[in-house]
């Protein structure tokens, strides 16, 4: 196309939305969805929208050791975007895991509405990288994000999830601003970790200081 390369090409190309590939999924799986079918429908989208997923399913309050085990697959699929990797992949104790249809629905119900109203708000615009660098980037900082949702501290998982989906979501239509929201909220998060760990510490020194 003439006066565009390639960057530009990818940059303002109209993207598929997110929320009609879930919706779809609801429609197309009435029995349990394996995380196999959720990768393979997303096309395309298999990073991000994997991303956003987990992220969302990372967002309902759940305790400490599900937090731990929901937060590995945000880590293994950020480290292969840090990587370059071109398509998703999770080990088969993972990727062969369902989840129960009134579950999946439950979960779906949740995010695609909340999906579509930001979907209304967002576009590609001012996006700042080239090609897949961007894809190199989020990956390393939700991988960052994802160690942080695996640590047991109760509720901590909800900020950083919620940024790796902005994140996420911000990469999959390639919205700058999208981009910084979804940025201030991880720092947010690890902020508030840095002070929940900072004060657990200063407290057990304290009282086993006293002993």
């Amino acid at each position: 196309m003439a006066g565009l390369d390639e960057g530009d090409i990818e940059v303002r190309r109209k993207p598929r939305r997110l929320s009609r590939l879930f919706a779809r999924m609801l429609e197309e799986n009435s029995g349990p969805v394996s995380l196999r079918t959720i990768r393979d429908s997303l096309g395309d989208r298999g990073f991000a929208g994997l991303l956003v997923f987990f992220g969302a399913l990372n967002m309902i309050p759940l305790p400490p050791p599900a937090s731990a085990f929901l937060g590995l697959p945000l880590i293994i699929i950020s480290a292969q975007m840090a990587y370059g990797s071109e398509r998703a992949w999770l080990p088969k104790f993972l990727i062969d895991r369902s989840i129960s249809p009134e579950q999946f629905r439950k979960l779906m119900t949740w995010v695609i509405p909340r999906l579509v109203r930001l979907e209304r708000v967002i576009k590609p615009r001012y996006w700042p990288f080239w090609h897949r660098q961007g894809d190199r980037i989020v990956g390393a900082v939700t991988l960052f994000l994802g160690l942080i949702v695996t640590l047991p501290i109760p509720l901590g998982n909800w900020l950083p999830a919620c940024s790796t989906a902005l994140l996420a979501l911000a990469l999959s239509e390639r919205d700058g601003i999208l981009l910084l929201v979804g940025a201030a909220v991880g720092v947010a998060a690890g902020v508030v970790i840095v002070a929940v760990i900072g004060t657990a510490g200063f407290l057990s020194h304290l009282l086993f200081g006293l002993v």
